[in-house]
């Protein structure tokens, strides 16, 4: 029996076997301290997805979502309202773009528009952080009853076939953890690092002899379960153990080393967490890695919203996500690499009394470039005082539909969730035509 998952474009199941029963990551710390934090999503780069794999081989697909946790105020940066009561002090400038306007205070960003596009037409209802973040991510409202796969979990299951020789995970959160695999199993769950690129628990603080006595001695234990045939369970703990130690010796581990990149390099994405994050993210897309979501948290600007922006979040932001965005298309990788920035909503047009906005989601901003995206263009637009999207409105499901085009894959997909029920990929959502030549 073939403990990994298969996936496919028209006819997907929900996997059969992930981890066996009580072989939770938990479990594997146990019996390998640190070594066992990458045991569940491990398993997938051994994967032999044969379904659409003809299309996805042709190019090395991958994405990256800068996912900006709080909700930032996407008026005060992507769509602007000056001399407006709602419109804040910030002034549009003009971008590489033609015709297409941002925040002043994002003028590296403004040299990379050409490379990006806006959705300012976005309407959503989840204007809770936790409801919000799930939407999101998944193109779905929470539902006690099923648990949605993300972003990550869609696109490392529908692209892990084109890299065969991926030996990392092939969905990276870097930063902070994403929402993770739901039905489709812990196979294809976030593998979580930090902005300097370390795996929690994986510093064992043992020398290398004593890891291979361990190694030794699991695996006699390991052969001895095996040999009294219980069952499957056995034997499929010993292969993710397996996996686990393999990717510990992998030489693509070192493609989480940031600081190997030359001091230019570096200096360009700037000297922050989420500077080193989207260089990571470049790192690992360039190795194969499918799916990578950098978090920068930190938008909750309930009070004091305009100098939090001016002197801390937008100098960050733009420094980093402008390098990333010129560093994908200097090496070539624009082309085959979406790259997708949101949150879970945006803030109020209204400035309340302390000089802040509050949580808001009926009418904000996108940005999406890279792959099949058509460039430069704005799609969408909000009344003059931000309050309303006065053309067609699009919605989490329509973004992650959007996304999926780009890449290549096939929005015919279908998945069967543990309940039983079949779900259409991406919710089913509305590609946004004007995203599309």
């Amino acid at each position: 029996m073939n403990p990994f998952p298969a996936a496919g474009a028209s006819r997907i199941a929900a996997p059969r076997f992930m981890v066996p029963t009580g072989m939770s990551r938990r479990h594997f710390a146990s019996h390998l301290a640190g070594a066992a934090a990458l045991a569940g999503p491990a398993t997938a780069f051994t994967n032999t997805l044969l379904a659409n794999a003809s299309d996805l081989r042709k190019r090395h697909k991958a994405a990256i979502l800068l996912w900006m946790g709080g909700g930032p105020s996407t008026m005060d940066i992507w769509d602007l309202k000056p001399g407006a009561a709602t419109g804040g002090p910030f002034r549009p400038i003009s971008t590489s773009a033609d015709g297409v306007q941002i925040s002043e205070y994002m003028p590296l960003m403004a040299k990379q528009m050409h490379h990006m596009s806006i959705v300012r037409s976005m309407s959503t209802r989840e204007a809770d952080h936790m409801r919000g973040r799930y939407y999101m991510h998944t193109g779905y409202v929470p539902n006690p009853n099923v648990e949605h796969p993300s972003y990550g979990a869609v696109i490392a299951h529908e692209l892990a076939a084109q890299v065969p020789d991926l030996e990392v995970p092939p969905f990276v959160s870097v930063g902070s953890g994403s929402v993770g695999p739901g039905f489709l199993g812990m196979t294809w769950a976030p593998f979580v690092v930090d902005t300097n690129g370390n795996v929690r628990n994986l510093d064992m603080g043992i020398d290398p002899a004593r890891m291979t006595q361990r190694l030794e001695m699991l695996a006699t234990i390991e052969k001895g379960f095996i040999g009294e045939k219980r069952g499957g369970a056995a034997e499929d703990h010993a292969k993710v153990l397996d996996k686990t130690v393999k990717i510990l010796k992998s030489q693509q581990m070192d493609a989480f080393k940031v600081m190997q990149e030359p001091k230019e390099v570096q200096d360009r994405y700037g000297a922050t967490g989420f500077g080193r994050g989207c260089l990571m993210a470049r790192r690992l897309v360039e190795i194969g890695v499918p799916f990578v979501e950098v978090d920068l948290g930190g938008w909750d600007n309930h009070a004091d919203i305009f100098p939090t922006l001016k002197d801390r979040k937008l100098p960050e932001l733009d420094q980093a996500m402008s390098a990333l965005i010129a560093d994908l298309a200097d090496r070539g990788l624009l082309d085959d690499t979406a790259v997708i920035w949101m949150g879970e909503f945006s803030r109020t047009p209204n400035i309340n009394g302390n000089a802040g906005r509050d949580h808001w989601a009926r009418s904000w901003s996108v940005v999406v470039g890279g792959a099949g995206f058509k460039r430069g263009v704005v799609v969408g637009e909000t009344s003059s005082d931000g309050k309303e999207v006065t053309s067609e409105p699009y919605a989490s499901q329509d973004v992650m539909a959007s996304v999926l085009k780009s890449l290549g894959i096939s929005l015919e997909t279908t998945f069967t969730a543990k309940n039983g029920r079949p779900m259409k990929i991406a919710n089913a959502g509305k590609v946004i035509k004007e995203l599309f030549v």
